[in-house]
């Protein structure tokens, strides 16, 4: 019998605030995180909005020498791992440690970082790269940092899956612990692409919002006003535990993980097919992973991601999961507020869904003010809604056709 898996501790730098409760207050209230990007000079740039981290402060996490070698999607790493270590209260000992693994993904990895050397490169040559710019860029070093403050010596991998990452490493996590190789789990993701190359390539590419006078209003899915994504950083993180382990310490539950379902479309590098069959057949494999019907899900934070394609096949992929269920289904896109964060969108979102389950209350989808009626669903417009959440669903699907869902649901013991 596979042993049951329960999120025990949560934490988050995002847009909308640098701690848990900073994200989820201003999630809950509408607020955009999108502003004018600061980070460069975006004035030859077809977007120059972004969703950036406004309060973050490294220091608190890491000394001056390693913010120096750090690139910042590994420093998101670990602070929010930190904040979620520590809101967990013990779940990683000296006697479980080799028991505790870490799971981390991100898209992109340490994009500044390779700007900045190769920028190096080309003014001073060769010698003058960092010693460090190599551990800066590889994705699996978020993980790799984090494992090491916190002496996690179990398994350690990095799903490298585009916007799916964050997913792919929460569900990932969560079968480790369920088939018994591991007892607890750092998980999650994160990402930090807002940098030059990232905005200029993701335009190049016709994905982002030009929206550009509008900040605020730029990331607005399933409006028939959307004209693409807006690029957010940050990370979430949720801590993962085998649910015996976690009753006998007296931790604290916020849900407990259902399912999960991971599949991919084998269609086009970075648009979805029409009906999206191969969200439908991932959504399918979440509820069957978690021995529930379409009729038991109340929540989806959808993928939402305020480009044309994706918010009008995601709709028609809910519909087809979810049937006649589908007109009494919460449907939110909190991208309205974080932008997207990329491989950091599923951590982020799988914290939401379990928010939303303990604290009684859906996100809403801001913005949504002229709805697209190929967009159907009850989107939860503008305000936040207060509801009984007993199951919510966490999609994500990113470049390269790859479909990752996971399933929240209410803890009873």
């Amino acid at each position: 019998m596979k042993r049951r898996v329960v999120i025990t501790g949560l934490g988050a730098v995002t847009p909308l605030g640098c701690s848990v409760p900073e994200t989820w207050e201003a999630a809950c209230a509408g607020r955009s995180g999108v502003a004018p990007i600061t980070r460069f000079d975006a004035t030859l740039f077809d977007t120059k909005i972004a969703a950036e981290l406004k309060t973050f402060d490294p220091l608190q996490y890491v000394n001056k020498k390693e913010h120096r070698r750090l690139d910042d999607f590994i420093l998101y790493a670990i602070a929010a791992s930190e904040m979620a270590v520590a809101d967990a209260g013990g779940a990683i000992t000296g006697t479980n440690a080799e028991r505790a693994g870490v799971i981390i993904g991100s898209a992109i990895g340490g994009l500044a970082t390779i700007e900045k050397e190769k920028e190096t490169l080309t003014a001073a040559g060769p010698r003058r790269i960092s010693t460090f710019a190599i551990p800066a860029v590889l994705c699996n070093l978020a993980g790799g940092h984090v494992s090491i403050r916190f002496g996690a010596k179990g398994p350690i991998t990095c799903p490298v899956t585009a916007c799916a990452a964050g997913t792919n490493a929460i569900g990932d996590a969560f079968r480790l612990i369920q088939d018994g190789y591991a007892d607890v789990m750092i998980a999650g993701g994160v990402d930090a692409a807002i940098t030059p190359l990232g905005i200029g390539g993701f335009n190049a590419m016709r994905a982002l919002s030009t929206r550009n006078a509008e900040p605020q209003k730029a990331s607005r899915p399933f409006d028939r006003d959307r004209d693409g994504f807006v690029v957010g950083e940050g990370g979430g993180i949720l801590i993962l535990e085998e649910m015996t382990a976690a009753l006998d310490r007296g931790a604290r539950v916020y849900a407990e993980m259902a399912g999960y379902g991971s599949t991919c479309d084998a269609f086009h590098m970075a648009a979805p097919p029409p009906g999206h069959e191969g969200a439908v057949r991932c959504m399918q494999a979440a509820l069957r992973d978690a021995g529930l019907g379409p009729g038991d899900i109340d929540y989806i934070n959808a993928h939402g991601t305020s480009t044309p394609l994706n918010d009008a096949y995601e709709t028609q992929a809910i519909r087809t999961v979810f049937g006649a269920h589908s007109d009494r289904l919460a449907v939110s896109s909190t991208k309205s507020m974080t932008g997207h964060m990329l491989g950091a969108a599923g951590g982020v979102e799988a914290l939401f869904a379990a928010l939303a389950i303990r604290e009684g209350v859906v996100p809403p989808t801001i913005n949504l003010d002229r709805p697209d009626p190929d967009c159907d669903l009850d989107y939860v417009p503008h305000t936040a809604r207060r509801q009984a959440v007993r199951a919510a669903m966490s999609n994500t699907f990113g470049f390269g056709g790859v479909n990752a869902v996971v399933i929240l649901k209410e803890f009873r013991s």
